[in-house]
């Protein structure tokens, strides 16, 4: 996925200017895309220069008043293109999968405070994500609509889901005993070891 295309759905779902969007990106498409304001803003002067928005006409123009942003037909047709495209899968790059295996090398030395410490945000995001689908996401909200926005949050509730089972699973395999040692260093062969 790219910025202009989660600022396009963006906007699609309601005109709006770069402060909100910036506001709705730390609410909610934030979760799976996030940007910062100085980046919201770049990107929306391009959609600009490129014809896919618009700023929305203000009833009385003032200096420093916030312009609001609508998509135009040229930008609906470019997100609809986008969207029914095809896109592998991106190879995962995790920091702390890496981490793991540098410990497996080097030993686990300050590594169970780590994975504690992603343990607890990712049940802290998964809490987040529960209280987002009780209040957004009533029975009587069935609308094709809510039901593709619906599963996005069950996507985002499935990977905290799994990161918490991961974690809790690694931090019980590390146990208590080896943790700051190294990993036992492999014995030559002991033919090799009497020829020395």
């Amino acid at each position: 996925m790219s910025l202009p295309h989660a600022i396009l759905t963006a906007l699609l779902e309601k005109p709006s200017s770069g402060l909100e969007l910036t506001r709705r990106f730390d609410k909610s498409i934030g979760y799976f895309w996030s940007a910062t304001h100085q980046q919201i803003y770049r990107e929306l002067g391009k959609l600009e220069q490129s014809g896919f928005i618009r700023a929305l006409p203000s009833a009385a123009p003032a200096r420093g008043q916030k312009k609001e942003y609508e998509v135009l037909p040229a930008g609906r047709a470019e997100l609809a293109q986008w969207a029914a495209a095809g896109q592998d899968p991106k190879p995962m790059r995790d920091p702390l999968l890496l981490r793991m295996r540098a410990a497996a090398v080097i030993g686990t030395g300050g590594l169970r405070a780590e994975l504690e410490r992603h343990l607890a945000l990712h049940r802290a995001q998964l809490a987040t994500y529960h209280g987002i689908e009780t209040k957004d996401f009533p029975p009587e909200r069935d609308s094709e609509q809510d039901r593709l926005r619906h599963l996005v949050l069950r996507g985002g509730i499935e990977l905290e889901t799994f990161w918490i089972g991961w974690l809790t699973e690694a931090l019980g395999t590390l146990g208590d005993e080896r943790m700051g040692e190294e990993p036992p260093r492999e014995e030559p062969p002991r033919e090799e070891r009497s020829e020395k």
